[in-house]
């Protein structure tokens, strides 16, 4: 079997889908190489939420084939799903596998390097025979309807931040929901859930494999469970989690502002052991252009969800999405959004400057706006997203915050310094060397440019013995 490497852009949910290809991959015996270049295929998993991150994927298979000619390329991914004729033409690529059949991938390889009878699809079947033959200038392509997709690719996303200390799940994928300029839908197909006891036993083993803090990701994590027979739903999903495993925190990844309930914010404030942060999108606070983006809410809406969480969890971390320079945004609008946002406190921001998605209908809107208007409306956003994170950390100097450690970087190794993630979702350096994956108890006495100051910790007898 041949060795592999995995080339993740985007999401959550992307790195997701590639962990579930690395896990069958090892099972059907290829073996994982860190080094690209040495890697009989390249599986590159790719996001197309942007025009930047289509120019990356196809940037990376030029290097890729520049580095070894005879490497094995498979695209796959959003961006595979969306425009597959797009990089079949590219020189290099082997063959292009949509979405719709990602999960075709380990079969695809076991049967171009065979050690035993593989169970594939048709449609499957006949693409070996084309991606067998000597490769012309276009590469065979395998995608179908993504909205026939009923599966959730599974595997915990290892690797990334906090270096194998904090794995992500994936428990949903797709999206009902047709925001004008989202294309995520169209490449990952409808809203559908992994079933409730699927997620107990992979959280279950990642905590037998002694992982403390797992996060839940998914396109729409509010959407969880509708899809399935008997439905569920996300608030009983967790409560479950609580009660049958012994997971000591949760982390949710993004969830939709509507789906910000009373209930859901109770349930925070109960249990130490789901994390105090909640990243709700915003994209805009002008009314008219979220009308425009066709989002569910308006500004109040959203901005008495922020003071429900504010009234049960003073101390949260509350982070959005923000997206300018969307068609027909005006001034106004801008402006409305900075005020938006100065008004209440949001602990950071991510900003996204407008991209216009081939099929969606944002693309087809009039007034685009130029891109040195977007640039500077994102920068104002930015600046704006780092005043309140600074204000944030500077209001935890004197508390004392539960943190688990996290694998230093090679520049806090060299200084003896161990970084740490809050509840709260704020990076501390502990001035001691210890190992990841501990909980600690420390007394944060200042901030730097983008993190917590604290004194040593404080460790628990169990936790100062694995330190020992």
């Amino acid at each position: 079997m041949p060795s592999f490497h995995i080339e993740q852009f985007g999401c959550r949910a992307t790195q997701a889908d590639g962990a579930a290809i690395e896990r069958q991959l090892r099972e059907q015996g290829c073996s994982p190489v860190a080094d690209v270049g040495a890697a009989d295929v390249v599986v590159l998993n790719t996001c197309t939420v942007t025009a930047s991150a289509d120019a990356q994927a196809r940037d990376a298979i030029r290097k890729i084939h520049a580095a070894n000619p005879y490497t094995r390329i498979i695209v796959t991914g959003c961006y595979a799903q969306r425009a597959p004729e797009e990089l079949a033409c590219l020189p290099g690529v082997s063959c292009v596998v949509g979405n719709s059949h990602k999960s075709q991938i380990p079969a695809l390889l076991q049967t171009v390097y065979p050690v035993a009878e593989p169970t594939i699809s048709r449609a499957a079947a006949e693409f070996i025979e084309i991606s067998q033959a000597p490769l012309h200038h276009s590469a065979p392509i395998l995608t179908g309807n993504i909205f026939e997709l009923t599966d959730v690719l599974v595997a915990p996303v290892l690797g990334g931040e906090g270096n194998h200390t904090r794995p992500t799940l994936k428990i949903q994928d797709g999206c009902n929901s047709r925001c004008s300029f989202c294309v995520i839908p169209f490449v990952r197909g409808k809203s559908r859930s992994l079933p409730p006891q699927t997620v107990i036993a992979e959280i279950q083993r990642l905590a037998d494999s002694g992982f403390r803090e797992i996060v839940l990701s998914g396109i729409n994590l509010g959407t969880y469970g509708r899809d399935l027979a008997p439905r569920s739903d996300f608030l009983v999903l967790l409560r479950r989690i609580l009660d049958e495993t012994p997971v000591e925190r949760l982390r949710i990844s993004s969830i939709e502002p509507l789906d910000v309930t009373q209930d859901l914010i109770d349930l925070f404030a109960s249990t130490e052991r789901i994390a105090r942060h909640f990243h709700m999108p915003l994209q805009s606070a002008s009314d008219r252009i979220l009308g425009a983006m066709h989002r569910w809410y308006r500004a109040e809406h959203y901005a008495r969800r922020t003071e429900l969480i504010q009234e049960s969890l003073p101390d949260a971390a509350i982070g959005a999405d923000v997206i300018t320079g969307f068609p027909g945004e005006t001034e106004t609008d801008h402006e409305t959004t900075l005020q938006f946002i100065e008004d209440r406190k949001f602990t950071y921001l991510h900003v996204f400057s407008y991209s216009p998605r081939p099929g969606t209908k944002a693309a087809t809107l009039a007034g685009q706006i130029p891109g040195p208007i977007i640039k500077r409306r994102a920068r104002e956003l930015r600046a704006l997203g780092e005043a309140k994170n600074a204000a944030f950390r500077y209001s935890q100097i004197g508390q004392t915050l539960h943190a688990l450690t996290l694998h230093p970087s090679e520049d806090c190794a060299t200084r003896g310094i161990t970084p740490a993630l809050t509840s709260n979702f704020l990076q501390v350096h502990l001035p001691v060397a210890l190992p990841s994956n501990l909980f600690v108890a420390t007394k944060i006495i200042g901030t730097s440019e983008k993190a917590l100051l604290a004194e040593s910790p404080v460790l628990a007898a169990v936790e100062l013995l694995t330190a020992l």
